[in-house]
């Protein structure tokens, strides 16, 4: 049964890891008959967002402790994620991957990613292991992968400039297909980026992470 490693980044779309991608990439592993655990940033957040309104919170939460509310507890610090141990890795997206794993919310490109974050997801690349992300994690992936790769964040033309910029290459996806960069055995879907509703998520989600258990 092929493991895959997944990477969160809080507990919330607006400053933590998007719940719903997350159960949907939980679900397609278990459908597709892949094991899976889950990793976060032993850290404090960026900052901690009221999901009714929108506004920021006086408040210090920690990535780690909000993200084991999604999985049930099943989660452990990212320091203890070992390559040699996993097929294949998975990042869910939601803000806190642009605000918590990188600083692309708040400074833009170039994205500084976090460092146990960027050490992992290089680990992964030069082994040349399989690897999905989705929604706004793909920015991303222009500072851990070589020039050229490729990658999607759906269509929205300022951060698929700022992909770009940083030396990748973008390429435009419905919310229902993903994009292969064959040469790194990398995924990534738009996922909320485009979707309406959990059917939609749900529609690239479940194809990507099919594909992703079969590279693994």
């Amino acid at each position: 049964m092929k493991k895959v490693a997944v990477i969160l980044s809080g507990c919330g779309v607006f400053d933590g890891a998007e719940i719903q991608e997350v159960v949907l990439s939980l679900l397609a592993l278990e459908q597709n008959d892949a094991q899976w655990q889950c990793f976060a940033p032993d850290i404090d957040q960026h900052h901690v967002i009221d999901h009714r309104t929108g506004e920021a919170m006086n408040e210090t939460r920690n990535v780690l402790t909000e993200a084991s509310r999604i999985v049930r507890g099943e989660i452990l610090p990212l320091t203890d994620l070992n390559v040699d141990h996993f097929d294949a890795l998975l990042v869910p997206g939601g803000f806190g991957a642009a605000k918590n794993l990188s600083d692309f919310a708040y400074n833009g490109d170039p994205v500084q990613v976090n460092q146990e974050m960027f050490a992992v997801c290089q680990a992964f690349a030069r082994a040349e292991k399989p690897a999905g992300y989705m929604c706004i994690a793909p920015i991303m992936i222009p500072q851990i992968y070589p020039k050229g790769v490729k990658g999607t964040i759906g269509n929205e033309p300022d951060i698929a400039a700022a992909f770009n910029r940083m030396g990748g290459e973008h390429i435009e996806c419905p919310v229902s297909d993903y994009v292969l960069d064959q040469r790194h055995h990398l995924l990534s879907t738009p996922a909320y980026m485009l979707a309406t509703s959990v059917l939609d998520a749900a529609s690239g989600i479940n194809r990507m992470v099919k594909k992703l258990v079969e590279l693994a």
